[in-house]
């Protein structure tokens, strides 16, 4: 929403630019124009100044020429018809002498945002391809992909597509990258870029030449090639073999995982490669970059899996630092579990132990779980430990040590004796529901071993009534009923006050079901009860072996640099396969990835975002939200009325504008009256960076001149629902006089 005396200052500024005196002066020209640029970013509308910064772009200073571009390509969408203008400005600059001005025009004309753009910018793209100036070339190269987007679902120009395989071989390595980039694009629908033997040999040899991000982006294609024999695979893999010492981490991780994917078949080399980038991830963990440190943590737990001990020499290396945060600790814990051997169980089992104690209960108890797989190993020590843990009698401490307990028993029968023996007094210190769940579960399955187990489970039942978790009830009957069957004296009363308050006074029909359940078990007999509820199981222990059992390289080797390692697969699947809304790129199409999931983990660039200034508060539309009318209408139906709005209408503006108009600002047009309908309609849709929708429904009547505003939003948060009501405002307003 503009700014409070934003007319005054838009009138002022309009003023200036046309004073000849300014005009005669450049220093006070330009100032002017970045004052118009200044209020631009701020969220002042200046698109009233259209005209006069047209007329601005007619200069030789280059800087001027920036800034009045950048504001062209912004308000061309609100109007289009002078935008004409500024296109005959943008096409007589893409002929100037000087190669800078040329590719700032072309790269701004592929940037306006309005219909029938395509059939200005393409000869001049054309143009661009054949210029001997290399940063021209960049910028034609990148406007094809532009304009292929722009064209839609018409059918690929097969001589665009050869021009561009051609460049391929240009002088310039930044252009070769960037038509690899536009030809993923254009051909997304046919599978993208083909890498053959001849285009791949050629990005080898030009390897030297690109930078790191241009490396990055060559070895992600090459993945795409196959080597036709055995020769020419350890030729490609000798000429790639400097890249895994590359002081960049993403081409050190491009090149890891295409060693890894074109050595499938030579176990021993993939493992020489993990062995060579041992040092490179390494350095990585330790980064100050908490981002790369993570994900290279992610990567390090991965190649664990295939190889146990790769890391177990440099154990210290994942020692937490106080200064971390929670996420990186977390991970680092996990590596240690899988570092640990006999050499150095004693100095991580110490380490960890520090860790129970930290301030943070969330990271304590996640120390306290970390033991809890070691012991699985290590059972002795590791039980040692946590029996002296249950000492400090802190509430989640004892409550994860009790889980951890839970656990062995169920793995690792042999430590029932010791754990059995801890047990004393835990009920005092614990008032989770996981660790109630765990203490009563042991009090039940082995109960026979702690002398106390009846009294510790009478307590339970006395305020059963006043417990809130319906999962603590129902393992205090399994429990209760599992020691009755053991100890049926001390038992006996207890159980038939439990079982008579969950069948007649207990509101849960969870556990009102298991209480009548088991009561017909008992009247069965207890020689019958005991076979359902104490009948043998297999040897849990077996698990054990197949946590630990060493997983084949290959299983990874294709998700490796990707988000795979940080999701998890099966969770990185989920999220691909219901996807339900896809955030696509509209500013820059170079910019999109080239298969989902696959993208590399240190992007070359950044999404670009819309900032929009509003009186509540600043508010970021992420561009594009993909959503169609079927995805609309269901989430619609779900949500409730946020706002509701009546508009007074002053002009008839046709929809091809308003929709223009809303593309701007990233607010998607899902559905829209055709012009000149008597009850005329619009469904809208954006989405913030915090993953909030906004839904909208436009209602205009001929009649009453006025227009309704309907918006729905998927999470309560007032502050951006008036942001983003302020930004439709502002906009409405701008494309049809629309008064506040």
């Amino acid at each position: 929403m503009p700014y409070l005396g934003s007319e005054d200052t838009v009138k002022e500024l309009k003023k200036a630019l046309s004073n000849p005196h300014i005009q005669a002066d450049p220093l006070r020209y330009r100032n002017v124009i970045q004052r118009v640029i200044r209020h631009m970013t701020q969220g002042v509308d200046v698109s009233s100044v259209f005209m006069e910064m047209v007329k601005a772009s007619a200069t030789i200073d280059i800087v001027q020429k920036k800034l009045v571009y950048l504001y062209m390509c912004t308000y061309a969408p609100l109007k289009p018809d002078l935008a004409l203008l500024a296109v005959n400005t943008l096409c007589k600059d893409c002929s100037d002498p000087n190669p800078m001005v040329r590719g700032l025009a072309l790269r701004s004309m592929c940037s306006l945002r309005m219909p029938g753009i395509q059939e200005y910018i393409q000869q001049p793209i054309l143009n661009g391809l054949r210029d001997k100036a290399s940063y021209v070339r960049r910028v034609a190269v990148l406007g094809c992909a532009k304009m292929q987007k722009l064209q839609g679902d018409s059918e690929v120009d097969g001589a665009l597509v050869n021009e561009l395989y051609s460049l391929l071989r240009d002088q310039d390595p930044i252009v070769v990258v960037n038509c690899l980039r536009a030809l993923e694009e254009i051909l997304a629908c046919e599978g993208g870029v083909v890498i053959n033997k001849p285009i791949a040999h050629h990005l080898l040899n030009r390897m030297p030449d690109l930078d790191q991000w241009g490396q990055s982006e060559v070895l992600t294609f090459l993945l795409r090639y196959k080597p036709r024999c055995e020769e020419e695979l350890f030729d490609i893999l000798n000429l790639l073999d400097g890249y895994l010492k590359s002081s960049s981490p993403s081409v050190v991780m491009a090149a890891t995982k295409l060693f890894l994917v074109l050595a499938r078949d030579f176990p021993h080399v993939q493992t020489d490669v993990l062995v060579r980038v041992k040092g490179p991830l390494l350095a990585a963990c330790t980064s100050e970059s908490r981002e790369l440190c993570f994900t290279a943590l992610c990567h390090v737990r991965q190649i664990l899996n295939s190889l146990p001990g790769h890391f177990s020499s440099h154990y210290k290396k994942f020692f937490c630092s106080y200064s971390e945060p929670h996420y990186i600790k977390c991970q680092k814990m996990e590596v240690l579990c899988k570092l640990v051997n006999d050499e150095n169980v004693q100095q991580i089992l110490e380490e960890l132990r520090s860790y129970c104690t930290d301030v943070s209960a969330e990271l304590a108890q996640g120390a306290i779980f970390a033991i809890g797989t070691i012991a699985r190993t290590y059972t002795e020590q590791c039980v040692r430990i946590l029996t002296e843990l249950l000492e400090l009698k802190q509430e989640h401490i004892t409550s994860a040590v009790v889980q951890v307990f839970r656990d062995l028993v169920w793995l690792c029968p042999q430590c029932t004796e010791s754990v059995s023996q801890a047990l004393h007094g835990c009920e005092e210190a614990i008032q989770d529901s996981e660790g109630k769940q765990a203490l009563i579960w042991l009090l039940g399955v082995r109960g026979e071993r702690v002398p106390s187990a009846p009294y510790i489970l009478e307590d339970f039942v006395e305020n059963v009534k006043s417990e809130a978790f319906s999962v603590v009830k129902v393992e205090l009957l399994t429990a209760l009923l599992r020691l009755f069957l053991a100890r049926p004296a001390e038992c006996q009363d207890m159980l038939g006050r439990l079982l008579y308050y969950c069948i007649e006074e207990e509101t849960d029909m969870m556990v009102r079901d298991r209480a009548l359940f088991y009561y017909r078990l008992l009247q069965a007999g207890t020689e019958e009860t005991k076979r359902v509820l104490c009948s043998p199981t297999s040897d849990h222990s077996l698990r054990l072996l197949e946590d630990q059992a060493e997983c084949s390289v290959n299983a990874w080797a294709s998700d490796f640099n990707t988000l795979v390692p940080i999701f998890g697969k099966e969770k990185w699947t989920a999220m691909t396969a219901n996807q339900g809304i896809e955030l696509c790129h509209t500013d820059s199409v170079c910019e999109a990835s080239t298969v989902v999931g696959e993208e590399p983990l240190i992007p070359e660039k950044k999404e670009e975002v819309l900032y929009v200034a509003s009186s509540s508060g600043g508010l970021t539309l992420i561009p594009s939200t993909c959503l169609t009318a079927e995805q609309f209408e269901r989430t619609w139906l779900n949500l409730a009325v946020g706002c509701q709005q009546a508009i007074p209408w002053q002009e008839n503006v046709q929809p091809d504008t308003i929709q223009a108009a809303l593309q701007v600002v990233h607010i998607q047009t899902i559905a829209m009256s055709k012009a000149n309908s008597q009850v005329w309609k619009a469904y809208l849709a954006a989405q913030d960076d915090a993953g909030c929708l906004f839904l909208t429904e436009l209602l205009l009547e001929m009649e009453n001149a006025e227009m309704q505003m309907l918006v729905k939003q998927s999470k309560d948060t007032p502050e951006a629902l008036q942001a983003f009501i302020s930004i439709l405002r502002t906009v409405l307003g701008a494309v049809a006089g629309l008064t506040s």
